[in-house]
């Protein structure tokens, strides 16, 4: 019974996820790294455990900075933490780990500020995020090496204006939207006006070509028919003059209720009165 007293005092187990410091009289006598059973003395030595697992700072509430044209923006961010040198860090703050978040984040906080003051609005809210976390990431590692603590990462989780700001830029944004919106329906109507202006135009070359097409095709079927009529007709001169009086007569007769008024003895009724002689008198 006593040998399981005097072990139990003497004998520890350091976690996978813990550093162990051994301190005798109130010193460091020994940091222990890797997970296993330990010794220690009993009465005189003591043991304390610090967590090895990378741990999260996370702000509370979002950090108000000035970007390089001197307008607010709020951000909301968090950093990923481990201790690296553990008895660096038991020197330098104590093993308390609340006083290491504060002076993480009263450097990284610092960082920030620094870098958002470098950038436009632009910027920070798109265009060099990445840079910004990456430089800050950078600095608060070096820095914060000095109490034993190493910064893994750095990330901002968002960046917006103050309320008062939003709505003055989504003001601003809005008058842009509009302008440009009426630029481009104005660009729209006029490369539309054009268009039809445009096909108004080749319409109108198009009906005339397809007009002057039209009539001289016209006017070569008249001349041919004419040539045939001529060379037809030319054969037989009495033939077609009486030919010519048929169509005469079809056309002033067409109608019944048609009154034609001449003299009976006429030249247009000559193949009437005498049909058989060739319009002889």
């Amino acid at each position: 019974m006593a040998a399981l007293v005097v072990a139990a005092m003497t004998l520890f187990t350091v976690d996978q996820r813990q550093y162990a410091i051994i301190f005798q009289l109130g010193e460091v006598k020994e940091v222990i790294r890797e997970p296993g059973l330990a010794f220690k003395w009993p009465m005189i030595q003591n043991v304390r455990f610090f967590d090895k697992r990378i741990l999260t700072l996370d702000t509370a509430e979002p950090e108000r900075f000035l970007t390089a044209e001197k307008k607010p923006v709020l951000v909301d961010s968090y950093v990923k933490w481990r201790i690296h040198d553990v008895k660096q860090y038991y020197i330098s703050v104590g093993g308390d780990e609340t006083v290491a978040k504060t002076r993480l984040a009263q450097t990284v906080n610092s960082g920030l500020r620094e870098e958002f003051g470098k950038r436009t609005v632009h910027d920070v809210v798109s265009g060099a995020r990445d840079k910004i976390m990456a430089d800050v990431q950078k600095k608060a590692d070096a820095d914060m090496r000095a109490i034993g603590v190493e910064i893994v990462d750095v990330r901002l989780k968002r960046v917006d204006y103050p309320i008062d700001v939003s709505e003055s830029v989504y003001r601003r944004m809005e008058t842009e939207r509009k302008r440009v919106a009426n630029e481009l329906r104005s660009q729209g109507a006029a490369e539309a006006e054009k268009i039809r202006a445009d096909a108004d135009r080749q319409r109108e070359v198009i009906v005339a070509e397809a007009y002057r097409d039209a009539q001289k095709t016209k006017g070569e079927g008249d001349a041919r028919a004419a040539s045939i009529y001529g060379q037809a007709f030319g054969q037989n001169a009495e033939f077609y003059s009486f030919y010519r009086s048929l169509e005469a007569y079809r056309g002033s007769f067409k109608n019944k209720s048609d009154v034609l008024v001449v003299e009976p003895n006429s030249d247009f009724f000559k193949y009437l009165k005498s049909p058989g002689k060739g319009g002889g008198k």
